[in-house]
């Protein structure tokens, strides 16, 4: 992985400032200009827009390509810098294409890639999405090992008390069924309590298993349940 290429003046450049009477067409072409000039937060808006065809048609190659810029030049910041969170999601950007790959293109699925792409976002960057994804890598398959399945777990707890809903949403979900883990019916009621506040509305999985779980447990489970959610949210406070 390259380390940074822009030096330090390219980094403290700002992206144009666009106003009320700036037209979409002018908007892109300012932030075309910043990401030719090496400024990430321009190069991975282009790929966000490029990703979901906002504003632009959607082109995944692109997208993958400014990822790819940030993720070359700035792979070594430190995970203090202001960009940090940018190039870490860079990364998770990158791993989630090479999980799948790009139909007609280069770019093919692979996993191991992948999972390169996780770890480094996860561990070096402690990025949550990355923590949450890498963690689903190790915990798909039913037949993982029990050293996949431990780092699994590992990266998913990290997410989860780092707010990721998703990853609060898994956790959850195992603890309260006891799936390959000691069952905490309680424990679990409480992050599937956490991951409903703050899922989407396209989220309905997590919903159906809050609800699920809710039903099932018994009123000490809700009870203690309701009082580690308090101690949550008080520690966060803190």
């Amino acid at each position: 992985m390259a380390g940074p290429q822009a030096g330090a003046g390219a980094l403290r450049k700002t992206v144009p400032a666009t106003t009320s009477s700036t037209s979409p067409t002018q908007s892109l072409t300012a932030l075309q200009y910043a990401a030719e000039e090496g400024h990430p937060v321009a190069q991975f808006k282009l790929g966000r827009m490029y990703a979901a065809g906002d504003g632009v048609a959607r082109d995944d190659m692109r997208a993958f390509d400014y990822f790819s810029r940030i993720a070359n030049a700035h792979a070594e910041d430190s995970p203090s810098a202001p960009q940090a969170q940018i190039v870490a999601n860079a990364f998770v950007a990158l791993g989630r294409y090479y999980l799948s790959g790009i139909p007609n293109t280069k770019v093919k699925a692979d996993p191991d890639r992948a999972r390169e792409m996780f770890s480094y976002a996860a561990s070096y960057f402690g990025n949550a999405d990355a923590q949450y994804d890498l963690a689903r890598m190790y915990l798909k398959t039913a037949d993982a090992s029990r050293d996949d399945f431990r780092y699994g777990a590992r990266w998913l707890g990290l997410a989860a008390q780092k707010g990721q809903h998703q990853a609060q949403a898994l956790l959850g979900q195992m603890l309260f069924n006891g799936d390959r883990l000691p069952r905490q019916p309680a424990r679990g009621l409480m992050w599937l309590t956490l991951a409903r506040d703050s899922a989407g509305p396209d989220e309905v999985w997590i919903k159906e298993s809050y609800n699920r779980a809710f039903a099932k447990a018994s009123d000490d489970d809700r009870a203690s349940a309701l009082q580690m959610l308090e101690s949550w949210v008080q520690g966060k406070r803190e």
